[in-house]
């Protein structure tokens, strides 16, 4: 049992990473994950020779009934819908896993996964960001290899046009991020809206709980305009924070002691290309708890 444990311990971030990808709420992810753990205790499968393949497998297909479950949930939702953030610290160990980490868990990637079916997405995610071989993921989806095969292709071509086009390193989207930051709370409009691409866009997301645009906005020196709003409200008690949010740089905005928004952001390293603004209270909890994740 304690080898087991000590198996099931090393592999939960690599689990946790691919169940949050997949379903966009940290709070199911780890809810598959603790189902994961359960039947693989209950059913023998501990003693497996090969654990990590038995339990991606596990993870990834109870992953998939439960995002058909949330797709359908999904559908209800009132306003736009963005996954939940998640305040990440522990880096990988290289700068090119630190690169490949941020970019694939950012809140810009996983907007775009949205479009693919529920098995699409695993078969996407575990070739492309897992690196999972056909042979494994034939054994989650219960398809033939060359059926795999093409579901990934398919997959690769429905989000070619929606994926972001830019893939900087996350020291680049930092040092600009910074820039960004320091503007913002100088109330300095004119370089905020210098470092937003024109054709920018924000999607916000309040849940039908607190207001929010119900369409994205576009415009870079609108967005800029907008944000540069909330520092006339200084008497409110305006603070902002500088966060790693899903692995990459973006604000954290209070008023007061609360939290109003966790703000993710997307770039090219030189301009603001994307704002995702999470409002919704219910997605803002553990962020603002000060809780941190670490996902594989």
């Amino acid at each position: 049992m304690d080898g087991a444990l000590d198996c099931f311990t090393r592999l939960r971030p690599r689990l946790l990473g691919l169940a949050y990808r997949m379903l966009g709420s940290l709070a199911e992810a780890e809810d598959v994950v603790q189902d994961v753990w359960l039947g693989w205790n209950e059913t023998g499968a501990a003693q497996a020779d090969d654990a990590e393949a038995w339990l991606a497998v596990a993870t990834s297909r109870r992953a998939i009934d439960r995002l058909r479950r949330a797709r359908a949930e999904r559908a209800r939702y009132v306003g736009l819908w963005l996954p939940e953030p998640v305040l990440t610290q522990d880096a990988p160990a290289t700068p090119e896993d630190l690169h490949e980490a941020a970019n694939d868990l950012s809140v810009a990637f996983l907007t775009v996964l949205e479009r693919l079916a529920p098995q699409a997405r695993a078969a996407f995610l575990l070739r492309e960001a897992f690196d999972a071989d056909y042979a494994q993921i034939a054994r989650v989806l219960d398809k033939s290899e060359a059926a795999c095969r093409q579901i990934v292709h398919r997959a690769k071509a429905q989000l070619r046009e929606q994926q972001p086009r830019y893939r900087v390193p996350a020291q680049a989207h930092r040092r600009l991020m910074q820039r960004f930051l320091d503007a913002w709370n100088a109330g300095d409009l004119g370089a905020m809206s210098a470092l937003m691409d024109d054709s920018a866009t924000l999607i916000g997301d309040g849940g039908g709980i607190v207001a929010t645009f119900p369409a994205p906005m576009v415009g870079g020196p609108r967005i800029a305009r907008l944000l540069f709003a909330s520092t006339l409200r200084r008497e409110r008690g305006l603070r902002l924070q500088a966060a790693t949010i899903n692995g990459r740089l973006g604000v954290l905005r209070y008023f007061g002691d609360a939290l109003e928004s966790a703000q993710a952001y997307h770039s090219d390293g030189e301009r603001i290309l994307g704002v995702y603004v999470q409002r919704n209270p219910h997605k803002l909890r553990r962020i603002a708890l000060g809780a941190t994740a670490r996902l594989g």
